[in-house]
């Protein structure tokens, strides 16, 4: 049985301040981005493998994540911080203007990218940011975040995602989380989840945009929600922030992973995205 085409991948490193990116390009063309926080090069491979038929692709393990180290693991990562790393990234390519996809925390990052450095950035598409000052509610949303990374910095692993996922309006059973986080896991994964929790949730989900900035920027914004993602709190904070703007939030397939989901009806969604304007 024939195997299906691979696309060529160039990986490499960049040194930024206090840390080593790494980080990957695929395909020719216009200048696409993929980020995630903390979701790394990996989970957006299958998208970024399609969208090389016309793009250059890059994707990055944020610092701290994976195959990113950093200087000082108990530093934490701020979406300013990997807003500068993307604007590095961006300039050692010398391929901007781009267009930005960042998902959940890379949105976040991706905003915090066109506030700092709006000419980098020829279209952003903010999937999902967890952007909870935004909400009426953010003092109980915020001691709420701030429980549930106690739970886990004091061992309570399976409680602590629990917790989350129970603030973040998804419903899982109890047994699909214990076979996610319980027993034997990757290290790497372990790692990753515990530099999240500790040194990356907080200073995402508290990030407060500058509206007026975003308003007032070049950047065509896109606040991109899932259409399964109804009723959860990555769907109220996106609208929130829609509704700051001006704008009327984008419906994309699935929920708020819809592109790692299914990579191929999310790639079509997006082109039509961006023919739009």
């Amino acid at each position: 049985m024939a195997t299906a085409p691979t696309v060529p991948v160039d990986a490499r490193t960049l040194e930024v301040p206090g840390a080593r990116l790494h980080y990957e390009v695929r395909g020719s063309g216009p200048l696409v981005v993929l980020v995630g926080a903390p979701m790394d090069a990996v989970a957006f491979a299958p998208l970024a493998d399609l969208l090389a038929a016309d793009h250059t692709v890059l994707t990055t393990d944020p610092r701290g994540i994976n195959r990113s180290p950093v200087d000082d693991p108990d530093a934490d990562s701020t979406p300013a911080m990997r807003a500068d790393d993307l604007s590095r990234l961006i300039a050692h390519l010398d391929a901007g203007p781009a267009v930005v996809l960042g998902s959940s925390g890379g949105a976040v990052t991706a905003l915090a990218l066109v506030e700092a450095h709006p000419e980098q950035v020829r279209t952003v598409v903010a999937h999902e940011p967890p952007l909870d000052e935004l909400l009426d509610d953010r003092e109980q949303v915020r001691a709420r975040t701030e429980d549930l990374i106690a739970a886990y910095l004091a061992g309570d692993v399976l409680g602590a995602w629990r917790k989350f996922f129970g603030l973040a309006g998804i419903e899982l059973p109890d047994s699909v989380v214990e076979h996610m986080f319980g027993g034997e896991r990757d290290p790497q994964a372990v790692a990753d989840e515990r530099f999240w929790f500790a040194h990356e949730m907080l200073p995402s989900v508290t990030w407060q945009p500058d509206i007026s900035a975003l308003g007032s920027a070049p950047t065509r914004v896109v606040v991109g929600i899932g259409k399964d993602s109804a009723g959860q709190s990555c769907d109220r904070t996106s609208r929130a922030l829609a509704a700051a703007l001006g704008i009327e939030p984008t419906i994309f397939p699935g929920d708020h992973t819809g592109f790692a989901d299914d990579p191929g009806t999310f790639a079509v969604r997006l082109r039509e995205v961006l023919r739009e304007h």
